[in-house]
């Protein structure tokens, strides 16, 4: 293959169709397999790994909806294309919820799945490449960062982005969302790899052995104190210093934490020495650090040297797409640690997966998994090996419940799926036949543009 070619899936169950497509890739030079029938197209996928798998939507044995949520868990870096003969926005809705990336109506317009199809090559390759170098886990690197929906994938280019800096970096995530996940892979992505990479829970340790902690003691510094010690800003010397629930640190050393990254010197508690050292800083919290800076408990002029650049980690409801991928993922380790010959989830113990909100986001999803493989007996995790998950209340992501639901329950679905699906609200707006200023408002309101790689004003 050359530099712009990729591995692509055509599945469709008109022959003449899908051939005719393969025929036209090949031209383009991409590494193309043909598939009549969604078993094939899922033995093709797990064989190839593609970058690219284009699917019919209706067809008799399997739905091109369940065609995708099958294959998520055979590939973690494809786009996925979606063909179908009767367009209809809740047949769009269904299928991008379930991570398709386009949504194509026939007769095809043939440029423009060769364009797409370009892009997307370019995409699986960079999201290779970093899952390549975040995916270090016997040289103590971080574990791989899993999720194809939209704001996974921004998420991961941003990262790309990051790691190429040296910028200091503010990680912004509900609890369980893996902020040090993300910490690691800026790490070992960038060109301090070769560094140190030393963690701290600011949250963990009274103020007086937290400076410690940061900035090291000279000997007889306090009680206790019989030797010099380096703190971790001198341990992270060369590499990165990653400083979780940073909200949590005391006024007092929010002042040498600012100096610190004003002008990358600091003493040690007790001594008069001035030192310096190469340390990038990377924090995360899980609070808003605006809201405190407003309250007085947090300093602003450090809020800003902190979020000198900012990410922020979807939760995982905002990503339902992802949940099967996480899922089979944690189902195989946990499984291969316990001896179990598991091999996947039944259809129903899925739907209670996904129709459950995750309060505890990632870190909650791989405790039920590891509870599930515990509990069950067989080859098959069925919905008694889980524990319990109440689903979603209406008009907390899910379909609300009319009659019965109120006005804005029914505002709130509606414009949320429609961005979940299509990604701008522009495109919400006319989908919906409202303003754009009314849609950029409920975004803004909602928090819906938090985890979306693109602003509110369609500004990305």
């Amino acid at each position: 293959m050359n530099a712009t070619s990729g591995r692509v899936v055509v599945v469709d169950d008109d022959e003449s169709s899908c051939q005719g497509l393969v025929a036209v890739l090949r031209e383009e030079g991409h590494e193309v397999e043909g598939a009549t029938s969604p078993e094939r197209a899922l033995e093709l996928i797990a064989a190839t790994d593609p970058d690219v798998v284009i699917t019919d939507l209706e067809m008799p044995a399997m739905s091109g909806v369940d065609l995708i949520r099958r294959a998520k868990v055979r590939t973690h870096h494809a786009t996925f294309v979606v063909l179908t003969a009767f367009g209809s926005y809740e047949a769009a809705v269904a299928a991008i919820k379930e991570g398709a990336d386009q949504f194509l109506t026939k007769p095809l317009d043939v440029e423009v799945v060769i364009a797409i199809v370009a892009r997307a090559v370019v995409r699986a390759r960079l999201s290779r490449e970093a899952a390549g170098l975040r995916d270090r886990p016997q040289s103590g690197g971080p574990r791989t960062i899993l999720g194809s929906h939209p704001a996974m994938q921004a998420l991961l280019d941003k990262i790309q982005q990051v790691a190429e800096s040296q910028a200091t970096v503010l990680i912004i995530g509900e609890t369980g969302t893996g902020k040090e996940l993300v910490a690691t892979a800026i790490h070992y992505a960038s060109q301090r790899k070769a560094g140190p990479f030393v963690k701290l829970n600011c949250a963990a340790l009274a103020e007086t052995l937290l400076e410690s902690e940061l900035f090291g003691h000279e000997r007889g510094a306090f009680t206790g104190a019989t030797t010099q010690r380096n703190g971790r800003f001198e341990q992270a010397d060369g590499g990165t210093l990653f400083l979780d629930e940073v909200s949590e640190i005391p006024m007092p050393l929010q002042v040498k934490l600012l100096r610190f990254l004003q002008e990358r010197e600091f003493e040690r508690v007790g001594g008069n020495e001035t030192i310096q050292v190469d340390t990038r800083v990377v924090a995360a919290t899980n609070r808003p650090l605006r809201r405190l800076v407003e309250e007085g408990s947090f300093r602003e002029d450090l809020f800003y040297r902190l979020n000198v650049v900012g990410l922020e980690i979807p939760p995982l409801r905002a990503r339902p797409s992802d949940i099967p991928l996480l899922a089979t993922h944690f189902l195989r380790r946990h499984a291969a640690a316990n001896g179990k010959p598991i091999e996947r989830f039944s259809p129903d113990a899925i739907d209670t997966l996904m129709g459950y909100s995750w309060p505890g986001n990632v870190r909650e999803l791989e405790n039920a998994v590891e509870h599930a493989v515990v509990f069950c007996r067989g080859e098959v995790v069925d919905v008694n090996d889980l524990p319990a998950m109440p689903p979603r209340k209406a008009g907390s992501m899910g379909r609300p419940i009319v009659p019965g639901a109120t006005l804005e329950e029914v505002d709130r679905w509606a414009i949320t799926t429609a961005y979940e699906a299509l990604g701008s609200p522009t495109k919400v707006a006319e989908s919906l036949g409202v303003s754009r200023r009314m849609v950029q408002y409920r975004i803004k309101e909602w928090g819906l543009g938090a985890h979306r790689s693109d602003a509110p004003e369609d500004g990305g």
